[in-house]
């Protein structure tokens, strides 16, 4: 495969919904034989984004990317850390992976307080883009909850209106964290970890979405951590949810879970921490070595909507990393994380 192939050839393949990149049939029909065997081999490429320093505070990391592709373009949202105040979202945008130097970025002015590790997608029965985000505000009650804005131009970083709670009840009397709303031709499922090896999911009817939520559901119970992301398998009757892990071959790595259907049963796909989605035993740097974990990412969807599929013959993974050095001695909100890409082994990376 060539590096065009994958890295600038960009096919719209339904109007407006999806792209495609281009690969033999053969190597697709290997990628999702690969994929329901639970074997998963990547090419790590070199950082991709870095922090933006900016006047009146000192701005240590990018992380917890959401990308959607429209419009000819990459817009991709992120929670920045920085001193002043601690975490915000920013959006950026581009039109290759390979011009990321070129990036047009902005901090999105959707709420005075904490807010960060933003989803996007694009909800079809509103025709409005939707944020949906993890929030802070000192007028709400309770205070650190699921909150959500919209817009109808996702190129437009001023467009958005600002934060509001999205109804998200707290589970077993616990917070939630990480938020992710996705779609069934019936319901809207909302997703979040609480910190203590479980995922939970509400529901509500696409009719009353963002509101009306149903008390939360036990979804998976193990040695997982945060960041549950789940997409659909285009041309599969299967969900894929990918929810990070602590402490397997680097810091943090990603499992992987199939289900039918979004309130079926999660059965382990790449559960372990020798057979993961994505570990720093399976996912091997392209060049210089400069991440020892695999944390907070999202896969590339094939669409934008409220769906949220993904072709499970062309999987990409943008993630946030850093490595064990970088981190060493820091506070949390200090660590230096960077957002890099992973794609399959046999394909060529640039950089």
């Amino acid at each position: 495969m060539t590096d065009r192939c994958v890295w600038i050839v960009m096919v719209v393949c339904m109007p407006v919904l999806c792209y495609c990149a281009d690969q033999p049939a053969e190597s697709g029909r290997q990628a999702i034989d690969n994929l329901l065997a639970g074997r998963f081999q990547w090419g790590v490429s070199q950082p991709l984004l870095g922090p933006l320093q900016r006047p009146g505070a000192v701005t240590h990391a990018i992380k917890d990317p959401s990308v959607v592709f429209h419009g000819g373009r990459w817009h991709v949202f992120c929670s920045v850390r920085s001193s002043k105040p601690y975490a915000q979202i920013e959006y950026l945008t581009f039109d290759d992976w390979k011009n990321t130097h070129q990036v047009k970025r902005e901090l999105l002015k959707v709420h005075d307080g904490h807010c960060g590790a933003p989803q996007v997608f694009y909800f079809r029965p509103h025709k409005r883009w939707y944020l949906i985000s993890q929030a802070r505000g000192d007028a709400w009650n309770p205070k650190n909850i699921a909150a959500y804005a919209t817009s109808t131009d996702i190129a437009d970083p001023a467009a958005w209106s600002a934060l509001a709670p999205l109804g998200q009840r707290w589970a077993d009397g616990k917070r939630g964290l990480d938020f992710w709303v996705i779609c069934d031709d019936a319901k809207a499922h909302l997703f979040f970890t609480t910190l203590d090896g479980r995922m939970w999911r509400e529901k509500t009817r696409l009719a009353s979405f963002p509101k009306g939520w149903s008390e939360p559901v036990l979804a998976i119970k193990g040695d997982v951590f945060e960041a549950s992301h789940i997409y659909k398998l285009k041309g599969m009757e299967k969900y894929m949810t990918l929810i990070e892990a602590q402490h397997g071959h680097g810091w943090r790595y990603f499992k992987a879970y199939l289900a039918d259907r979004l309130d079926g049963r999660w059965t382990a796909l790449a559960a372990t921490k020798d057979k993961a989605f994505a570990s720093m035993a399976n996912a091997k740097p392209v060049g210089k070595r400069w991440t020892d974990s695999i944390s907070h990412g999202e896969l590339i969807r094939c669409g934008y909507d409220e769906r949220l599929t993904v072709d499970p013959a062309h999987l990409s993974f943008v993630f946030q990393g850093v490595s064990d050095r970088q981190r060493a001695g820091k506070p949390y909100g200090a660590i230096p994380w960077r957002l890099g890409m992973l794609k399959p082994a046999a394909a060529q990376l640039h950089r």
